[in-house]
């Protein structure tokens, strides 16, 4: 069987809603540096992605732009992965992460969400085999939950990848 990665990834610290509509806030200072964090991190543990599914609002767009500026950083020889902007992931739910990973060929082994909370961490939560530990703490801003499964993602369905490793990005 073929292991397959997921990382979800909530965005980074966006600005305070303000005059700008929602979709449109930017990444504060301090969240572009953690979007170069998150990118380091994931190269450091060997968490290059094959596809990105992003967010299509702006504060994603410019969170997967520092994490994809740190991995070319890492690796300047390395592929870059697919890259899909999909508003469902700023206004669906879980729902609608769990049908895109179903969707996902065969040949990725290693997939990357960045979108918000509450959806990013409620995914975490659905995919997580029960351990009686209790409610997980939500994922904050910069916060990645990585998974891992064997099998083909169209078989995605919940409690089925279990969590291996949690980490919230700091630059």
């Amino acid at each position: 069987m073929t292991v397959r990665t997921l990382v979800l990834l909530r965005h980074a610290k966006a600005e305070t809603p303000g005059e700008l509509p929602d979709f449109e806030r930017r990444l504060t200072e301090k969240g572009d540096a953690d979007a170069d964090a998150a990118g380091s991190w994931l190269a450091d543990e060997r968490l290059r992605p094959n596809l990105v599914l992003c967010s299509s609002a702006r504060r994603t767009r410019q969170t997967w732009q520092g994490v994809s500026v740190a991995l070319r950083q890492a690796d300047p020889d390395a592929l870059s992965p697919e890259v899909h902007y999909e508003r469902g992931l700023y206004d669906g739910g879980r729902t609608e992460v769990i049908d895109l990973l179903r969707a996902v060929p065969e040949s990725v082994r290693t997939v990357l969400i960045i979108g918000h909370n509450p959806t990013m961490s409620d995914v975490s939560i659905l995919l997580r085999p029960y351990d009686g530990e209790g409610e997980p703490a939500a994922l904050r801003t910069a916060g990645m939950a990585v998974h891992r499964a064997e099998g083909p993602w169209s078989l995605t369905e919940p409690f089925s990848m279990p969590l291996v490793t949690e980490h919230t990005a700091r630059g």
